[in-house]
C-alpha cells in the first residue's frame, strides 16, 4: 500500500524511523512528510534512509512543485497516516487548515487519514482536543491510541503514541479493508 506517513513536532517523533521500518518490512511503500517542527526531533536524512525516498517538508519547493508536487503526492497515497499527531496538528485538521505541505496533503487526498495523537496528558484530555478528535471522527478519521503511561514531561496519563508495532499493525487491518 502507498502510505503517506506524516511526522509533527512531538517527542515521540523519534519513534518515527522505527515506525518507518516496520511499514516498509510489512511491504509498504512509504513517503515521508515532515513538519518544521518535527525536524527538532529527528532528522530528514534518518528518514530518508529507512524508507529510501526523499523526505518532503516544504510546501512550496520550486523544484518539486514544478508539476504541482503536492497534489500527485496526495493522489499517490492509498492511505495517510500521522504518528505522531499532536494536538497543534490535530487543531488544524479539524479546522480545515492547510498551512503547512502536511494539512494541504490531508485535504487534498481521498485516502484514509489515521492519526496517531502523541501528547501531554493534560492536552489530550483538554475538551478543546477532545472536541477537535470528536469532529475528525465525524469526519470518518480514525485514531490510533493514544497509549497511556509515562510520558517525557515526567507525567503519566493517556496521551502517549502508540508503539509502532501498534501502528502497523492497525495500518496493517486497514490495508486489508482498502480497496482501489
Amino acid at each position: 500500500m502507498n502510505i503517506i506517513l506524516g511526522v509533527t513536532g512531538g517527542i515521540a517523533a523519534y519513534k518515527a524511523p522505527e515506525l518507518v521500518r516496520q511499514l516498509v518490512k510489512a511491504g509498504h511503500e512509504v513517503r515521508v512528510v515532515m513538519t518544521h517542527s518535527s525536524q527538532q526531533f529527528v532528522t530528514p536524512l534518518a528518514l530518508q534512509t529507512v524508507s529510501m525516498h526523499s523526505v518532503r517538508s516544504e510546501l512550496f519547493d520550486p523544484q518539486a512543485e514544478s508539476a504541482m508536487d503536492h497534489i500527485e503526492l496526495a493522489r499517490w497515497a492509498e492511505l495517510v497516516l500521522i504518528a505522531p499527531a499532536t494536538a497543534h496538528c490535530i487543531a488544524q485538521l479539524s479546522a480545515g487548515m492547510a498551512g503547512n505541505l502536511l494539512t494541504t496533503l490531508c485535504l487534498a487526498s481521498a485516502a484514509p487519514l489515521l492519526l496517531a495523537p502523541a501528547m501531554n496528558q493534560q492536552m489530550w484530555q483538554h475538551p478543546a482536543t477532545q472536541e477537535n478528535c470528536s469532529r475528525l471522527l465525524d469526519r470518518g478519521v480514525q485514531f490510533i491510541g493514544p497509549a497511556e503511561g509515562d510520558q517525557a514531561c515526567g507525567e503519566t496519563g493517556p496521551g502517549r503514541m502508540s508503539e509502532p508495532v501498534d501502528i502497523v499493525a492497525v495500518v496493517t487491518e486497514a490495508s486489508l479493508n482498502i480497496t482501489c
